[in-house]
């Protein structure tokens, strides 16, 4: 089979780590993989891609001076979108993210090929602005089929797109280099509580920062790395400089390899204010971690099953994260029952499990297939 994958750019953020992780599988078992991304090749894939994965990056992002030529760029983007698809001969195709989704769609109208748009967020909360909304309700019916994180963001739109909906949760898989489970990693006598994500509003890190900042006095020999990078950065050290805890929270920026400070903690938060399905979260538990997280309206709730190898508090609320974090710091036994459980995400969640998911997506949209249900409507 050969998979076309479009995407905007080959960046650090969740969905394009998901992404990586689905090409390099699809590669690995003898698929023909294409990744076309929107921007250039200035900066090389931020996650490793199988040797097997074709890159083509098109560089027709930009922005334009004025809504004629805006619509002028979007009309030769599609253009050259169109002829890039073509080009790969894709038995299906696709898209990640709202945008990217919506430019795939019009550029891929007419050519007979079926083509997924993969949603990576909360819709509810990542809104998206005229006329992006309303070509989303316009083109997503016409779809092979829309695929979402969560019943929850499926239930986000009409009845004419939920008829194309399937939810596919992300893949897990165990980081590079970390091994299952995380046997004597109590035994330190430093502590180390750790969260990643890009600095954005959306990951509530200046939430973590107060609710750590109400922790710290009682827990002295505990320390806070927020792994990631973004245009909060300067705000968030302001933040904990006021905070006075300076010497107790670090921002090392963006990792290639979140196993190495996973491997190097004892408790992974997650504070974001909304969620997809966070694969940080995903790949901390896969490794044995214990974890706190915010219970967003989508995201967390699906992946945590609260007390057993997770905690789950009210979203956004200061005070119950950090009861939460203090209950968890103070308390290796129950570090290690949550984190013992913690595992069983790659059972629920596993690689192989989510993408005999897709396949069989692939399966029905394949024009065998097609024609087998054509004739069964028929008679």
């Amino acid at each position: 089979m050969r998979i076309t994958l479009v995407i905007y750019s080959l960046g650090a953020g969740g969905a394009e780590r998901v992404m990586s992780v689905m090409a390099n599988y699809w590669a690995e078992h003898g698929q023909s993989v294409t990744l076309l991304t929107l921007d250039s090749a200035s900066e090389p894939p931020f996650f490793d891609l199988h040797p097997a994965v074709v890159r083509r990056p098109l560089g027709i992002t930009g922005a334009s001076p004025n809504p004629i030529a805006a619509l002028a760029g979007n009309l030769r983007r599609l253009a050259h979108l169109r002829r890039a698809v073509a080009a790969s001969r894709p038995d299906v195709v696709i898209s990640f993210m709202d945008h990217t989704n919506i430019l795939t769609l019009l550029a891929v109208a007419g050519m007979r090929l079926p083509a997924i748009v993969a949603v990576h967020n909360d819709p509810h909360q990542s809104r998206l602005g005229m006329p992006w909304a309303w070509l989303r309700e316009q083109l997503y019916p016409h779809a092979s089929a829309v695929v979402t994180l969560s019943e929850t963001a499926l239930g986000y739109f009409s009845a004419r797109v939920r008829r194309r909906g399937l939810v596919i949760p992300n893949p897990v898989v165990l980081p590079a280099g970390m091994a299952l489970g995380r046997a004597g990693a109590g035994e330190r006598a430093e502590r180390r509580l750790i969260a990643m994500g890009r600095l954005v509003h959306l990951k509530g890190f200046d939430l973590l920062l107060r609710a750590f900042a109400q922790a710290a006095p009682r827990y002295p020999d505990w320390s806070l790395d927020i792994w990631g990078d973004g245009p909060l950065r300067g705000e968030l050290e302001a933040l904990r400089d006021q905070l006075g805890l300076v010497d107790r929270v670090r921002l090392p920026g963006t990792t290639r390899r979140p196993s190495e400070p996973m491997q190097q903690a004892d408790l992974f938060v997650l504070s974001s204010r909304h969620e997809g399905f966070p694969i940080a979260l995903c790949e901390a538990m896969a490794c044995g971690l214990p974890v706190v997280a915010f219970d967003c309206p989508s995201g967390p709730r699906e992946i945590v099953r609260d007390g057993v190898d997770g905690v789950l508090v009210p979203p956004e609320d200061i005070d119950a994260l950090s009861t939460a974090l203090c209950g968890l710091m103070g308390d290796l036994e129950a570090r290690r029952r949550i984190g013992q459980r913690a595992p069983e995400v790659l059972e629920r969640f596993g690689i192989d499990r989510v993408m005999a998911i897709w396949e069989q997506l692939f399966q029905e949209l394949s024009p065998y297939h097609r024609h087998l249900a054509n004739r069964a409507h028929l008679e």
